[in-house]
């Protein structure tokens, strides 16, 4: 999802994430039990993460996505499915049709693309059911801002901190916050920061395969005190 007044957003560094199959499962396992029945997804893009969503069990979800082009893919990818429904919006311009409605709402890489984040997020707490979950996953860490970042439209990359408090200013209790991906911080570093490289299916699909199963099973045991992104699990007051 871009900042307002993009209608149009062809992200090709993202679509290579669609390879990304483990990381997407890695992601899911951390929210799983957090997901319940009634999911809003907001920046669902061209639904790659849906896809894993709607497997996940759950009985509807309402996928919010912006730009037109991707849009366009989205709905496409779901027209027969009656448990989706998509919708070519800004979460924020629809959230008060939906007040007190969703078991968990979750910004998948998405909440780095909203200039405003904590007033994105007031619009959730009001979407959210009686404690109900917001659940976040976003790149972390200041110095791997890189001009892959600014392409793809992020306005930042959060320490722990941050994102604490823009979601408990927001209205929302902290369950957990943490940091992942221990072992992307020096490939970012070298490929993006330094050689000012850009993402490929190639390169993102290897480190799918090779390091993110084994990065998931230690990361299970072992949390680590830094990584290349954060998760955050809240519960509405």
């Amino acid at each position: 999802m871009k900042e307002k007044n993009s209608s149009k957003y062809y992200g090709k560094d993202l679509e290579a994430m669609s390879f990304a199959k483990n990381y997407h499962r890695w992601i899911l396992d951390e929210f799983r039990e957090f997901i319940g029945k009634n999911v809003a997804e907001v920046g669902a893009g061209t639904g790659n993460f849906s896809e894993f969503l709607i497997d996940s069990g759950i009985e509807n979800l309402a996928a919010f996505e912006p730009s037109e082009n991707m849009f366009s893919q989205l709905s496409e990818k779901f027209k027969s499915n009656k448990k989706v429904s998509c919708k070519n919006s800004y979460f924020e311009d629809q959230s008060h049709l939906y007040n007190n409605v969703f078991d968990s709402i979750m910004y998948i890489n998405v909440l780095e693309h909203i200039e405003n984040d904590s007033e994105a997020l007031k619009h959730a707490h009001q979407s959210l059911r009686p404690n109900g979950h917001l659940l976040i996953f976003v790149p972390a860490l200041k110095f791997l801002f890189s001009e892959l970042d600014k392409k793809v439209g992020h306005f930042r990359r959060y320490t722990k901190g941050e994102l604490e408090n823009v979601i408990t200013s927001s209205g929302f209790n902290m369950k957990t916050i943490k940091y992942v991906d221990i072992a992307g911080i020096i490939p970012w570093y070298i490929a993006f920061v330094l050689l000012k490289k850009t993402t490929t299916t190639s390169n993102v699909s290897a480190y799918d395969k090779l390091i993110v199963p084994i990065m998931k099973k230690i990361e299970l045991n072992i949390t680590p005190p830094i990584g290349k992104n954060l998760i955050a699990i809240a519960q509405k007051k």
